[in-house]
C-alpha cells in the first residue's frame, strides 16, 4: 500500500497536488500564449484571460471542495481525539468555521477575475489568506495542546505559519508601495512589465511574495497527511428491499432513518 493510501491522507494529498496544479498550468498556458510575463507573474494574472481563466476557475473550484471536505475530517479528528476538552473542541469550531470561511474565498478568486470585479476578487483574497492564516493559527495551537510532549508537528506548522505571516507581510509592504502612485497608475491590470521601468523590483517582490503565501498555504496541508493516515472511513449501506417502490413498513412506525451511514 503505498502511503497516500493509507487512510484518509488522499485528501490533503489531493489538495496540495490539484491546487498546486491549477497554479501551474494555468501559468504555463498564460505563458505559451503570451498573456503575462514569464518572470514571476501574479497568480491571477496567470487567470485573468482566456482560456486559461477558464481552467483556473474551475481547478481552483475544485481546490475548495478539497479543502472543505480535509478541514471537515480534521476537525471530526480532533472532536473524537479530546472528547472532554472544552477549550480544545472551542477551538476546532472556531478553526472549521475558519476554514469555511478561506474556501468560499477561493471560490470568489476562481469566479470573479482581477480584470472583472477587482474589488470582489481582493475580497476573495482576503478572505482565503487573511481568514486562512488564522486557521492556520488554530490548528497550529491545537496541535500544542493535544500533543505537547511531543510537539514535532507543532514546531513544523509553527513553521510554515511563520512562513506564511512573513510572506503576507512582505506583500502588504510591497503592494502598498507599488500602488500608492509612485511608480504609475493603472497598474491593476497591468499584465506586462519592462525591467526597465520604475516600480518593476517592487513588482517582483509583490508577485513572489504571493506565489510564496500560496504554497506556504499548501505546505501547511501537507502536516495533515500523517494524521490522516490513522483515519479510515466507511460506509455501512442498507438495503429494505429489492425495488424502488418498497417501502419497509418499519419507517411509518418509527422515526425515519438513513440507509446509509458513517463512521470516523
Amino acid at each position: 500500500m503505498w502511503w497516500f493510501q493509507q487512510g484518509l491522507s488522499i485528501l490533503p494529498s489531493a489538495l496540495v497536488v490539484w491546487s498546486s496544479a491549477s497554479f501551474i498550468f494555468s501559468y504555463i498556458t498564460a505563458v505559451l500564449l503570451r498573456h503575462v510575463d514569464p518572470l514571476v507573474p501574479y497568480i491571477s494574472d496567470t487567470g485573468t484571460v482566456p482560456p486559461e481563466r477558464c481552467l483556473f476557475g474551475i481547478m481552483l473550484n475544485i481546490s475548495a471542495l478539497l479543502g472543505i471536505a480535509t478541514m471537515y475530517v480534521r476537525y471530526k479528528q480532533v472532536f473524537y481525539l479530546n472528547p472532554e476538552e472544552a477549550t480544545i473542541l472551542k477551538l476546532n469550531k472556531v478553526g472549521l468555521v475558519l476554514g469555511m470561511v478561506s474556501c468560499f474565498g477561493l471560490c470568489i478568486i476562481a469566479n470573479f477575475q482581477k480584470s472583472t470585479l477587482i474589488a470582489m476578487h481582493v475580497v476573495g483574497a482576503c478572505l482565503t489568506f487573511g481568514v486562512g492564516t488564522f486557521y492556520m493559527l488554530v490548528q497550529t495551537i491545537l496541535s500544542y495542546k493535544m500533543q505537547p510532549s511531543n510537539n514535532s508537528v507543532f514546531r513544523i506548522r509553527l513553521m510554515v505559519l511563520l512562513w506564511c505571516a512573513a510572506s503576507i507581510v512582505s506583500m502588504f509592504i510591497s503592494s502598498v508601495i507599488l500602488y500608492s502612485g509612485r511608480c504609475g497608475v493603472d497598474l491593476v491590470q497591468k499584465l506586462h512589465w519592462d525591467p526597465n521601468e520604475k516600480g518593476y523590483s517592487i513588482h517582483i517582490a509583490s508577485t513572489v511574495s504571493e506565489w510564496s503565501l500560496a504554497f506556504s498555504f499548501l505546505s501547511f496541508f501537507l502536516t495533515y497527511i500523517r494524521d490522516f493516515q490513522k483515519i479510515t472511513l466507511y460506509v455501512v449501506v442498507q438495503l429494505d428491499g429489492y425495488s424502488l417502490n418498497y417501502i419497509n413498513p418499519q419507517f411509518t412506525a418509527d422515526e425515519p432513518r438513513l440507509p446509509i451511514s458513517g463512521n470516523l
